[in-house]
């Protein structure tokens, strides 16, 4: 069973989970990307009950459940990190070695029913639906009442973690707030309590007028526009973060309109990184507002796109930091003179 424990030196929880290691391995580092063949790959239209039963599926009307005629589909993980359960999360801080339950949601959203790749292999339209249904899963995942911080990632390539090729993205509900986040809530507070503002709307501000750093305006319309930057602290070389222009702390309050803007945004950025990088393996990371402060004024929900060029080495795990080789500005610049076709 999954088991959530936490380091006995300093405030950081990690997952044990035993069973990720029976996965199947399509990719390794150094190997072509693509499948010869997608006869035998378990996400592709056809192949439905090499999953688990669907939790959601955006299909075409007369369609069967766990059938094909799907255009997405989420399923609960095969090789899950989290177990569903109702069980009360509580650490003890006088035990030294700390363990609970990893009880949670973890699921797999299939993006397409045909074998396409990464991010930019979708249409707008296609990954306008794909983030309808991360919406749809997350408040889902609210109603049950069970967990506190959800989020959601993809990871593309096998240098990004991937273990399929197929272009799927996964959802994961914790029963507690993870540190990255933790650190950014407490952040956003603090800069809400001395200002009375947004941290990440006077970022947004800042970048908008400096320039420096912008990958991508918003649009016209500022109620569903959406800024895309090259990060100011980049871990890796063209870590780009998408932003709502306007404040929205939670991802649940995506319009329709606004998920199609999204869409057009992100699948913009990610073309011009596989351009410049030459198709990099990569995650996106979307940080939302926990379960239990949805719709709050300090918090900004936002997307961090990681491209996966670098290596983490000895002084990055002895102390935490990154070394980035690319600045930010120029990342920012090779991005914004790039017009990709399509």
């Amino acid at each position: 069973m999954p088991e959530l424990r936490k380091d006995p030196i300093v405030d950081r929880w990690v997952i044990i989970a035993k069973n990720r290691a029976e996965r199947p391995l399509e990719l390794t580092e150094g190997e072509p990307a693509r499948r010869t063949s997608t006869a035998d790959c378990p996400f592709c239209e056809g192949h439905e009950r090499e999953t688990t039963e669907e939790v959601l599926a955006v299909r075409t009307a007369g369609t069967a459940a766990n059938g094909p005629g799907w255009q997405v589909r989420v399923v609960t993980n095969l090789y899950p990190a989290l177990l569903p359960g109702a069980g009360a999360f509580s650490p003890n801080a006088a035990n030294l070695f700390d363990a609970q339950p990893a009880l949670g949601a973890h699921e797999v959203v299939i993006e397409h029913p045909r074998h396409l790749l990464g991010t930019s292999d979708l249409s707008v339209d296609e990954l306008t639906g794909v983030l309808l249904v991360y919406r749809e899963r997350l408040a889902a995942l609210r109603a049950l009442n069970r967990y506190l911080q959800p989020i959601v990632f993809k990871n593309v390539g096998a240098a990004a973690g991937a273990s399929i090729e197929h272009a799927h993205s996964q959802i994961m509900a914790l029963p507690l707030v993870p540190r990255e986040i933790a650190a950014e809530l407490a952040a956003a507070s603090r800069y809400h309590q001395h200002n009375r503002q947004c941290l990440y709307c006077q970022l947004v501000a800042d970048e908008l007028s400096s320039g420096q750093r912008l990958v991508h305006p918003p649009s016209n319309r500022p109620e569903i526009g959406f800024v895309a930057i090259s990060a100011y602290a980049a871990r890796t070389p063209f870590e780009t973060w998408i932003l709502p222009a306007e404040h929205q702390s939670d991802l649940e309050q995506l319009s329709a309109a606004g998920a199609r803007e999204l869409a057009a945004v992100v699948r913009t950025v990610v073309a011009k990184i596989d351009s410049a990088l030459d198709r990099p393996a990569y995650n996106y990371i979307i940080h939302t507002s926990p379960f239990d402060t949805f719709e709050n004024d300090h918090y900004h929900w936002h997307i961090e796109i990681i491209p996966r060029v670098t290596k983490t080495a000895g002084f990055e795990w002895g102390t935490g930091l990154a070394i980035n080789p690319v600045p930010p500005e120029e990342a920012a610049a090779i991005m914004r003179a790039l017009h990709l076709a399509g």
